[in-house]
């Protein structure tokens, strides 16, 4: 499956932001990467290069490429409903995300690994696309025979309690539930969506 797999301390400080998870060399050098460092005079970027990355941050944030990024893109736009929310909403129903916002997984790369790799259930079936598209109602657990891996036991153990009001978590069984799609207000990553809607409108 292709996904990203460069350097991520670099792409979180050209965001600025941790946007894989708590960076040490983010805390080090909280300014964009280059030769120049901080003393590079940066111009004023124009409205398209803004637009452009904040498309760039969202793909890096829920690891999607381009063209998946594109269809579920084409997706929301089919859908009733402001277009940026919708949109929105769709990357937190796809499996390798709720995986992650339910702590079975510590990043989404690792929730993505444990999809792939079979070791999660929706409703009961082995599902190993991390794109699959949850709906309000769908029951996801860790595989009777993956329950003992250290990788899930680690994350569960050092799971926070559960603070996504769309997802319910049984940690006895390692099941939860997706409720519902989350209200914008609900979902915590800083994305402007609405830019990322002015770029596909152009």
């Amino acid at each position: 499956m292709a996904r990203y797999t460069g350097p991520k301390s670099k792409i979180a400080r050209k965001f600025r932001e941790p946007i894989f998870g708590p960076d040490k060399a983010l805390e080090r050098k909280n300014y964009p990467p280059g030769q120049h460092g901080v003393s590079k005079r940066r111009g004023k970027q124009s409205e398209y290069a803004v637009q452009l990355l904040e498309k760039q941050k969202a793909k890096y944030t829920y690891g999607i490429l381009e063209r998946q990024f594109a269809n579920l893109f084409a997706k929301a736009s089919s859908k009733h409903g402001i277009t940026g929310e919708v949109f929105l909403k769709l990357l937190e129903a796809r499996l390798d995300n709720t995986v992650y916002r339910l702590g079975i997984a510590a990043t989404r790369s690792a929730a993505r690994q444990l999809v792939s790799h079979k070791h999660i259930t929706v409703n009961g079936e082995v599902v190993n696309i991390p794109s699959y598209s949850l709906r309000p109602g769908d029951v996801i657990a860790v595989r009777e025979r993956s329950k003992s891996l250290e990788a899930i036991a680690n994350a569960v153990a050092g799971r926070k309690l559960n603070k996504f009001s769309w997802l319910e978590w049984d940690a006895n069984e390692l099941t939860g539930k997706f409720l519902n799609y989350p209200e914008r207000a609900e979902i915590p990553e800083n994305i402007k969506e609405n830019l990322i809607v002015e770029l596909y409108s152009k």
